[in-house]
């Protein structure tokens, strides 16, 4: 049993200065679960909030739109804003803390770069789009050294984002262990994220066929189909009627491959369904 260290309250406590948040945790003892989002939450994100309330002794979630991994044009301005409705989703949930800071608090006018490595945040998401991993990064590294948690949680299906994460922590000694969460579909099979509400009914109906290409890909590999160029070509003639940006194949390093290795690979979509741009993959 989850021992707590914590003199809990009953009501969920919120932050907007970093340095508040900070002086606040300093001194408290125990495990502390992280769950950084840009709001306008849905089932995708609750899950990480269960995992980490269930491993962690205090749960903290962070709602920030982070602007610097916007590019120019990109939907900055129109993202999903449901404040009120996140902060009601945490405290319904069981969360400890919502740090809510605004851009000001998190970024100066001299700020240092964080630089994404150019191998491997230059490909697939980051082709179209130099810099997003940056700004990524940057903010995520700001967030872990706000709250130092024990332990930080990330969806699956922002796979690349995942692993450039995973390498900063590693790369730069930070003492947090990041949690690798699976995938939350709706009952039709659409991985979740904010931006599906931007979705026509009949633009839902079509990027269904993205789901269903990871699906399609997957028997075929039950019928002992492994060779990547066969693969994308099923996963390619499903979705032809799709703005496709990338249908992908790497081992867990981000290195393209052949071949699929049982356990050792991600296959990754990134496609366009009218001007909302989606993602989804399968961890092999």
């Amino acid at each position: 049993m989850l021992l707590l260290f914590y003199n809990k309250v009953a009501k969920m406590k919120i932050f907007e200065n970093p340095k508040e948040l900070m002086d606040y945790t300093k001194n408290l003892k125990g495990s502390i679960g992280f769950v950084p989002t840009m709001g306008a939450l849905h089932a995708g994100h609750l899950s990480l909030i269960k995992n980490s309330i269930r491993d962690n002794d205090l749960t903290i979630v962070s709602i920030f739109i982070n602007p610097t991994q916007f590019l120019p044009g990109e939907d900055l301005d129109k993202y999903p804003r449901k404040l009120e409705a996140d902060k009601k989703i945490c405290s319904l949930a069981g969360v400890d803390i919502v740090f809510i800071p605004t851009r000001e608090k998190i970024y100066s006018n001299t700020e240092p770069k964080v630089l994404a490595p150019n191998q491997k945040a230059y490909i697939l998401e980051g082709l179209k789009r130099p810099t997003h991993f940056d700004g990524v990064l940057t903010v995520v590294l700001k967030l872990l050294n706000i709250i130092n948690p024990t332990r930080a949680y990330f969806g699956k299906k922002d796979a690349q984002q995942l692993y450039l994460i995973q390498n900063m922590c590693r790369s730069l000694f930070l003492h947090v262990e990041i949690v690798p969460c699976e995938i939350v579909r709706e009952d039709d099979g659409l991985a979740l994220s904010s931006r599906n509400i931007y979705l026509s009914k009949e633009q839902r109906k079509e990027a269904l066929n993205i789901s269903k290409s990871l699906k399609l890909a997957s028997k075929a590999m039950m019928k002992d189909e492994f060779e990547s160029k066969n693969l994308k070509k099923i996963m390619r003639e499903n979705m032809k009627n799709l703005d496709i940006d990338y249908v992908e194949i790497v081992d867990r390093d981000f290195n393209r491959v052949d071949k699929v290795t049982l356990k050792q690979s991600i296959i990754l979509i990134g496609a366009k369904v009218g001007d909302t741009r989606l993602i989804d993959n399968l961890w092999i």
